[in-house]
């Protein structure tokens, strides 16, 4: 029984240590369960994947890897920090859409020191980045650091921190970025030692784009010389204009490079403001260019209209993106603005290279239409580099969204200058046009003027052969017929005067009747010179004992003769035969008339010839018949053959 009783406690023993045993591991089991879940929390609020230790860094690190991020509201207290829920910082998200642009940036990260003295470095979160606040979080509390900038003029994106020996803090960063769309939150450490160096890195680091950048701003600085000196010169006020639109290009290029990757006040309102200004003061300077330039008002009333509205368009886009920039802390809606004004503008382009196309028999369209075209594919090109993230780790020159819009611009500044040639030789043409239809017009009016003037001097002396022929020829009619009636009345006693007031009489009738032929201008033909020729010549040698013969051409050509050429040839004609009857002594006389290209006339005697070795008696007859050929461009020639041979020319 003892035994049993033995047995009985003993088992019973047993089977209590047993059930302590297993309600020790099951306890065990549940508290490690504990532990693990607590150590996971707190590795929850620990930010980062490890501390960062100071003393490591030589000149600078990226900490992307390394830190937490997360956004909130500008008016966000920071006490509340533990509340938010932050987010790994790694290549894939540290572009800041524009959504978030406007609001806080919190950045946590841990700082150790593994060395037994102070030691310092300075935090640098990116670019775009200008109002920096650092605290330390100690015991879940934050305490703001003094705010260090360094003694350098790109200063205003670094902040000072130092940490004693030995040490581990968590850092929270309050950041504030620009009103841009390029920001990046990459933070950087950078040894206090080897900020200097970093800078001059940094503002560097561009050097290709840069250079490529500047040889085209002097392009444009050429084109603004050229284009003030043509105003200077011609005072074309489309070529002020395109000055201005150069300038503000060249502008905000030269900005763009000089001052990127610079960490200053200037450089962060450039590229937050100012650059968007230049280029929409630039495209209205352009347009309105465009207006001057290719004549909208007169030529393309639609373009006119199109460019005025577009003018207007940009105007309002600067005021309102000046008043948002300035008044609103919404950049979402700035940077909408934007955008919208440059697909506004990559509409403009491709409606004016429609009309272009549609107008292609204008040269100097076709000229503007393919520098926009190729200004619309490289913005496009640029634009997207701008809004999508696989072509932004494109490796130099290729991954700048500026390089593509600066090719853009000098296929259009080429296709202008080339359509600028055109225009000009177009224009001096035009301006040689009109001088010479000016130079007609004057030489027309001239002409017109002369034309009146000699139409009243021939009126003039159509009314002086009139009042001649009904006044002094009837007068010295009348006085031969008296003289005739006298001798007649007398017959042999009459008297010496009586004799020779008729022969004067008759003498002066004869010129005068050829004066009143020369003077009227229904005579002014070569037919009537050679008609009045021949009918003078066989009247003058009638009743006398030579005979005359006269040959004229079947075919005389209708030429006009002024009264003043017919006078100088027939006055010749008369000296000739007046010479013949005097002095040659000849029995006949022939008259040959030619009017084939020149108005030949050779008078031709039987008489005994001309002694040119003593003209004195010919002497003042043949010098003015000399002289009346030179005045009207003919010429005049004598010779002995077989009698006298006189010779008129005059060229027809």
């Amino acid at each position: 029984m003892q035994g049993i009783i033995f047995v009985t406690q003993q088992s019973l023993f047993m089977r209590l240590r047993s059930h302590y045993i297993t309600f020790d591991i099951r306890q065990g089991l549940v508290l490690l369960c504990l532990m693990v879940a607590l150590l996971q929390v707190h590795a929850q609020e620990e930010p980062g994947i490890k501390a960062i230790d100071v003393t490591t860094i030589k000149k600078g690190i990226r900490i992307v890897d390394s830190s937490e991020f997360a956004f909130v509201p500008k008016s966000f207290d920071i006490r509340e920090y533990n509340t938010v829920n932050y987010r790994l910082l790694t290549p894939k998200n540290y572009w800041m859409a524009p959504i978030n642009v406007s609001k806080k940036i919190l950045l946590r990260f841990r700082l150790s020191n593994s060395g037994d003295s102070l030691s310092g470095v300075y935090f640098f979160p990116g670019f775009y980045f200008s109002d920096i606040q650092l605290y330390i979080i100690r015991q879940g509390a934050v305490q703001p650091l003094p705010r260090i900038l360094p003694d350098h003029p790109d200063s205003i994106g670094f902040r000072y921190l130092s940490l004693h020996g030995n040490d581990s803090v968590d850092i929270l960063a309050a950041i504030l970025q620009e009103k841009t769309y390029t920001s990046i939150l990459s933070p950087k450490l950078i040894n206090e030692n080897y900020l200097a160096p970093y800078i001059l890195e940094q503002s560097s680091r561009r050097n290709l784009i840069d250079q490529v950048t500047f040889v085209f701003c002097g392009l444009l600085l050429m084109m603004i010389m050229f284009s003030l000196a043509t105003f200077a010169m011609g005072a074309n006020k489309e070529f002020l204009l395109y000055a201005g639109y150069a300038l503000m290009l060249g502008l905000m290029l030269f900005s763009k490079s000089h001052f990127s990757y610079h960490i200053s006040r200037v450089s962060y309102l450039l590229e937050s403001y100012i650059d968007f200004i230049l280029q929409g003061i630039g495209y209205c300077c352009y347009m309105a260019f465009m207006i001057l330039f290719i004549e909208t008002r007169k030529k393309h009333p639609f373009l006119h209209k199109l460019y005025l509205f577009s003018i207007l368009v940009l105007v309002v886009a600067i005021v309102g993106y000046s008043f948002w920039h300035f008044s609103m802390d919404d950049y979402y809606t700035e940077n909408i603005i934007e955008n919208s004004t440059k697909f506004f503008l990559i509409a403009m382009a491709v409606i004016f290279m429609v009309y272009s196309a549609r107008h292609w028999y204008d040269r100097l369209l076709r000229y503007l239409f393919w520098g926009n075209l190729f200004l619309l594919l490289f913005s496009i090109l640029s634009q997207v580099l701008i809004l999508t993230s696989p072509f932004r780790n494109l490796k130099g020159i290729f991954g700048s969204s500026l390089f593509y819009y600066e090719i853009g611009l000098f296929m259009e500044l080429l296709f202008f200058l080339m359509g600028l040639a055109y225009k000009n030789r177009r224009q001096i043409i035009n301006q040689t046009q009109e001088k010479e239809r000016l130079k007609l017009d004057n030489e027309r009016k001239e002409l017109e003027k002369q034309m009146a003037v000699m139409a009243a001097h021939q009126e003039e002396r159509d009314r002086i052969s009139a009042d001649m022929h009904d006044e002094l020829g009837s007068g010295m009619t009348t006085i031969r017929l008296m003289s005739e009636i006298a001798k007649n009345k007398m017959k042999e006693e009459t008297p010496v005067e009586i004799e020779k007031i008729s022969q004067s009489a008759n003498d002066v009738l004869n010129k005068m009747n050829a004066i009143i032929w020369s003077m009227n201008s229904g005579n002014d033909s070569l037919d009537n010179l050679v008609s009045y020729i021949r009918s003078y010549s066989l009247e003058y040698f009638e009743g006398t004992n030579i005979n005359c013969k006269v040959l004229t051409p079947d075919d005389i050509p209708v030429i006009e003769l002024s009264g003043d050429k017919r006078r100088n040839i027939f006055l010749c004609v008369k000296e000739s035969l007046n010479n013949i009857l005097k002095h040659a002594s000849a029995t006949s006389v022939k008259i040959v008339i030619h009017t084939d290209e020149e108005l030949s006339i050779m008078i031709h005697d039987n008489g005994i010839g001309i002694d040119t070795e003593n003209l004195r008696e010919f002497g003042n007859g043949l010098k003015n018949i000399a002289k009346r050929m030179e005045k009207i461009g003919g010429s005049f020639q004598i010779e002995k053959d077989g009698g006298t041979i006189t010779t008129l020319i005059y060229p027809l």
